[in-house]
């Protein structure tokens, strides 16, 4: 999205803020101005405008910015490409569509716009050391990002994830043996035909992906995935001390008592994520509704609500990224909701997630092992049933809120029902639901369909018109309409704030 001169000083009237970045540049482009396009990317995307001069002693909104306007405008963009497609920045991930002249008489401001940049492309950064020109952003600014956030990007380049890494010299003793036991019971219970229940305790936990025998590196252990998931508490703790599991039942809670239940690290039990997410799944779900249900005349007490609730702590799991410097796998029971927090942000834009489809988890040995009895989608439906699930309640639409200082995502279930203010806060537009024929492929399949069938009824589109109607983040929009392109599906017609899509005419 383009904005219009009226739009940004609107805009301004909000300050800077962590999508907002005012530069003078009044005749030459500032230095500063690519940490800030590091600093976006890295982050949640945001504009930076040239030819604004701030006075940060004013705290009055529309005195503290003013307008001034920059030299040279168009120089000033060509200096800018040339400078981001060389050397500065380690990847460019502008279009030509992101950086914009915008006048209003003979004041001209030069506005770029930073998308957020796909998970496998980050760090993006300045210089030729990701440790050192690694920028985050915040309410205040550009930082710097610590060397466990830039540890954090580049280990979510793995398209494979995280959690099939060995870890040198831990063993099948440092599995739990109660814990696997229960678990082996309730695979043979779900998969009573699998070949799987044959094997020993070690090969089955090798097919699982909890063990590995890397003949190429000599080596051979316990996986991320097969230690957290089934070990011992202590050889856990001796590998992950920085990772903390906290549940509290704060339903009831008043000024002298903080909360009513807790399970947490207190030497009872064997604190690897098998024993949490079971011990804690019992006490989330105890008091949800269970109406009278027979089938094949056996009560059934499991219902959509119930199937949602275990979801989300299934996302926890999957998505925490259990090798950072420090981080809390937290759920909370509230009276009127639950609240779900794991280490580590988001590896997909929001839009996608709500949207469902894609499927990014950090830990993909771990949900394996979890969807094997039953737990969890490695799909990408798994979110949006959740959505689904409480749409048909009527309660509020479920939150995700990141957090990019912290590192950390919660996700919120409220049982509240919307109010004005949160039906404006947590509304979506959903893609059309026009496609042409039945698409079973993939969902970038799905979506080509979508857009040719959107064109196809209204004789073109904008890529602001396909990013809305497929509910995608312009990083991913912009790489889809590419690819139509290159593959004859689409044709391109006009440049900048004109250029939009047809049908090719065969």
């Amino acid at each position: 999205m383009k904005f219009t001169f009226d739009e940004l000083k609107k805009k301004l009237l909000s300050g800077e803020g962590v999508d907002l970045e005012c530069k003078e540049a009044e005749s030459t482009v500032p230095k500063s101005v690519y940490e800030s396009y590091s600093a976006f990317a890295n982050t949640n995307g945001g504009d930076i405008i040239f030819g604004i001069k701030e006075n940060k002693k004013e705290k009055n909104p529309e005195k503290r910015f003013e307008i001034q306007g920059i030299k040279n405008a168009i120089k000033q963009k060509e200096d800018f490409w040339n400078t981001i497609n060389g050397s500065k920045v380690n990847t460019n991930i502008l279009v030509d569509d992101d950086v914009y002249v915008v006048a209003d008489g003979e004041v001209e401001l030069l506005v770029i716009h930073v998308p957020r940049a796909e998970y496998n492309l980050k760090p993006i950064y300045v210089g030729e050391n990701p440790y050192k020109g690694t920028f985050k952003r915040n309410n205040e600014g550009d930082y710097h990002a610590t060397e466990h956030e830039v540890r954090a990007m580049i280990r979510d380049q793995n398209p494979n994830g995280n959690d099939s890494t060995i870890i040198e010299y831990y063993t099948m003793d440092d599995i739990d043996p109660e814990t696997f036991r229960a678990y082996r019971q309730m695979f043979r219970v779900m998969n009573p035909e699998h070949v799987w229940n044959s094997c020993d305790d070690k090969e089955f936990l090798t097919m699982l992906g909890g063990y590995r025998n890397d003949r190429k590196a000599g080596v051979e252990g316990l996986t991320v995935a097969g230690l957290l998931m089934f070990g011992k508490g202590l050889p856990i703790r001796d590998v992950f001390d920085n990772i903390f599991m906290d549940y509290r039942d704060e339903s009831n809670v008043s000024t002298d008592v903080r909360w009513n239940d807790r399970i947490t690290y207190d030497g009872t039990w064997e604190n690897n994520l098998f024993n949490f997410f079971t011990k804690v799944t019992r006490k989330l779900t105890e008091d949800l509704k269970k109406p009278f249900k027979l089938e094949n005349i056996e009560r059934v007490d499991d219902t959509p609500v119930h199937k949602a609730v275990r979801e989300a702590f299934v996302n926890l799991i999957i998505h925490s990224d259990y090798l950072m410097d420090a981080g809390v796998l937290k759920v909370i029971k509230k009276a009127n909701g639950f609240e779900f927090t794991n280490p580590g942000v988001l590896k997909l834009p929001k839009e996608e997630i709500y949207h469902g489809g894609l499927s990014k988890a950090r830990n993909p040995k771990m949900q394996t092992m979890l969807r094997m009895v039953g737990f969890g989608d490695n799909a990408g439906s798994g979110f949006p049933a959740i959505l689904e699930t409480w749409k048909s309640n009527g309660w509020v639409e479920p939150e995700l809120i990141e957090n990019t200082v912290l590192n950390q995502v919660t996700l919120v279930l409220s049982f509240e029902e919307p109010s004005e203010k949160t039906i404006g806060k947590n509304h979506r537009k959903k893609p059309s639901e026009k496609t042409i024929g039945k698409i079973k492929t993939a969902k970038t399949a799905e979506n080509k369909q979508k857009i040719i069938a959107y064109i196809s009824s209204n004789g073109k589109a904008k890529r602001a018109d396909i990013s809305e109607l497929l509910g995608l983040a312009e990083a991913r929009t912009r790489e889809l309409i590419t690819e139509m392109v290159d593959e004859g599906l689409l044709d391109a017609v006009g440049e900048g704030r004109s250029r939009h899509y047809i049908l090719p005419n065969k």
